[in-house]
């Protein structure tokens, strides 16, 4: 009969949802570094000093790690100063938050910038992230706060309003008006989140987009986009999602560079909007106008519809009052639709709740959360191409319930998307990390409970799978598929790269979506009593054994210590004795090359082959302890760890850990 050890080690993290009550919610964000505005803006106020913050400090450890570290000239002449040193009367929001408001310093966060300048077209998201009651006339205190979403929880960051200077000029984002800085401090929040400013250098659009509003995102490539791209984007930017798109640059170092038409290669611009104008000299035939933002606040488009081209003179004055031209070097402008297709290479929309894109109806869809880990030598298996290790990747069961309401072409099934997130690699790259390659397939099942194993994944081809595998912070993709159970299996592209993640499933219809643990069990037969019978050679050479190291075996209490808690009997150790002599051919089994050792993934197939069902938190365990840095276990490592797995099941371990026998 099978025991299950449950007082020893939780079958499942609780989720963090659920486990704070509410806590990571937009009504109740997290406190980030355990701060609490209020009661820090209040203290400051009573001792009537100004808030400096010691969690993010105003020195080169927040500025950065490499370029930005204590080792570059570019920190020697920096400054931090409080707005109030920087100009006079300085506001937090002048006039209200827009687009103008985020010109890039030398910091190379464009993709961050463009993110900005999408949020200030949604003044419901905007106020979400950059709460409004900050001021700095009305108890001023030197204190503000933002608000991310971070992983599945949203988070309340606390700062100071020191801010890095150089001449008495802000370094990094700025405003077009000098005695603004709303822009400047939500800079900052971000950069804190992520452990230092330089840490923002370099990114996805959407990397942003999705922690101002804990949305999901969707990519276009030009070059295959979909016939209706334009009422995509309409359709998006109508119902508030946010948008930004981007030329690739093949040569690095032409990165940042301005071409002859005066856009940027290997940078980041928001899209502002969308229209439709009709030229007085063709009033039959509309054209498909795109407007657009340059965080640098400068540098702009040169071709047709840009800011004084000729194509402006065609258009009425109420056109030109609908699509707000006017002639100013301030980054944004327009261009036609055709020769956005032509000149940038894709767009990404952030979806906010997220919506169906290609149909007429905005749906509320629903989503499921799970967060997880690949763990180095236990459940890192990398992808599909190494078929002896991809099987030991978490795994995760959907249940598609319902179809669509509205097929598309009589196509019935459940649309859904599924976003791969790899968490915090941005923070550790003052540690070396870097973003890694990452996807997921997508597998039919039927009623399985257990982790699928590796014959499964061999004998069974994918129902889908993400495009591609690729260095993002998240992967995405939209699927159709018939109602039932999918185990889904993300996966780094490489085995062994070790990394949190958080892996959440939208569909238009009701889905559920959880880890596939095993339940923590073991086939762990009674031991057979003694024959009464006349005892065998094998019998008496095995009590001449018992005797050395025990001495007088002539009563049945005499025992021997296995261990400091753990002693046996002549019956029980001979039952160890032989579950040994079982053991040693499982690991003969495993170990046919003769290396005398097994590697860390087999020894998840030779655990179960000795009759013991475990989670990956006991994998994980069993790796850390057990397996060398090459991520191998030898035989005695092997013995030892069965020994205490079956010590773990044994009757007097289960009441030790209060589990009933």
């Amino acid at each position: 009969m099978p025991y299950t050890p449950s007082g020893f080690f939780c079958d499942r993290l609780i989720r963090e949802r659920e486990r704070r009550d509410g806590e990571g919610s937009l009504n109740k964000p997290q406190r980030f570094n355990g701060q609490d505005y209020k009661t820090l803006r209040q203290e400051c106020l009573q001792r009537k000093s100004l808030f400096e913050d010691e969690s993010f400090p105003a020195t080169v450890e927040s500025l950065g790690f490499k370029e930005l570290g204590h080792k570059s000239n570019k920190v020697k002449n920096i400054v931090w100063k409080r707005p109030k040193e920087i100009c006079e009367n300085p506001q937090f929001i002048v006039g209200g938050a827009s687009r103008t408001d985020i010109c890039q310093g030398d910091l190379g966060d464009c993709w961050l910038l463009a993110a900005i300048a999408c949020l200030t077209l949604n003044e419901k998201l905007l106020y979400r992230v950059v709460p409004h009651e900050q001021s700095y006339t009305e108890d001023y205190a030197g204190i503000f706060h933002f608000q991310f979403w971070r992983y599945g929880d949203w988070v309340d960051v606390v700062i100071d309003d020191r801010i890095p200077t150089f001449n008495n000029q802000l370094v990094f984002t700025k405003s077009a008006e000098r005695n603004e800085f709303w822009s400047a401090l939500l800079e900052k929040a971000y950069a804190k989140l992520h452990g230092s400013y330089e840490a923002l250098k370099g990114g996805n659009t959407t990397e942003a987009m999705e922690d101002f509003t804990g949305g999901v995102t969707e990519f276009y490539e030009m070059k295959e986009a979909p016939k209706e791209l334009y009422k995509i984007m309409k359709k998006a930017l109508e119902r508030g999602s946010l948008m930004g798109c981007s030329i690739d640059s093949l040569v690095p170092a032409r990165f940042e560079t301005r071409t002859v038409t005066g856009l940027v290669k290997g940078h980041a611009y928001s899209v502002t909007a969308v229209e439709e104008c009709r030229p007085s000299q063709h009033k039959d035939t509309k054209v498909r106008l795109v407007r657009l933002r340059n965080p640098w606040g400068q540098v702009e488009w040169n071709g047709p519809w840009s800011d004084n081209s000729k194509e402006w003179a065609t258009l009425s004055k109420t056109e030109k009052e609908k699509l707000q031209h006017q002639s100013a070097e301030d980054g944004e402008f327009w261009m036609s639709f055709e020769d956005f297709k032509k000149n940038y290479t894709k767009i990404e929309i952030c979806n906010l709740t997220p919506n169906a894109l290609e149909d007429d109806k905005i749906h509320k869809w629903t989503v499921s959360v799970n967060e997880g880990r690949w763990v180095r030598g236990c459940s890192a298996g990398g992808c599909r191409n190494y078929p002896d290790t991809f099987w030991t990747n978490p795994q995760y069961r959907l249940r598609l319930m319902e179809e669509d309401d509205d097929p598309e072409d009589n196509d019935v099934g459940c649309t859904f998307v599924v976003a791969l997130m790899q968490k915090n690699r941005r923070k550790e790259r003052k540690l070396g990390a870097n973003l890694y390659t990452i996807g997921f397939a997508i597998y039919e099942m039927h009623g399985n409970k257990q982790h699928m194993q590796k014959d499964f994944f061999l004998l069974t081809s994918s129902k889908a799978r993400c495009k591609s595998y690729i260095n993002l912070r998240e992967v995405t993709q939209r699927f159709r598929l018939s109602p039932g159970e999918y185990v889904i299996v993300p996966s780094t592209y490489e085995p062994h790269q070790e990394g949190e993640f958080i892996l959440r499933v939208f569909s238009e219809k009701r889905n559920t979506s959880e880890e596939i643990e095993n339940r923590i069990e073991a086939d762990h037969p009674v031991p057979a009593p003694a024959s009464a019978g006349e005892e065998s050679e094998e019998d008496q050479q095995f009590r001449t054994i018992f005797q050395e190291i025990a001495g007088d075996v002539s009563t049945h209490n005499t025992y021997i210590n296995i261990s400091k808690y753990e002693k046996l009997n002549l019956r029980e150790f001979r039952h160890l004795w032989n579950k040994i002599k079982q053991w040693q051919g499982i690991f003969k089994h495993y170990n046919a090359d003769q290396s005398g050792s097994i590697n860390s993934y087999e020894m998840r197939n030779a655990v179960n082959d000795a009759g013991f069902r475990l989670n990956n938190q006991l994998y994980h365990i069993i790796t850390m302890r057990y397996a060398n840095e090459n991520m191998n276990i030898d035989f005695d490592s092997f013995i030892s760890c069965l020994v205490r797995l079956e010590a773990m099941f044994s009757n007097s371990v289960k009441k030790w850990f209060g589990v009933a026998g």
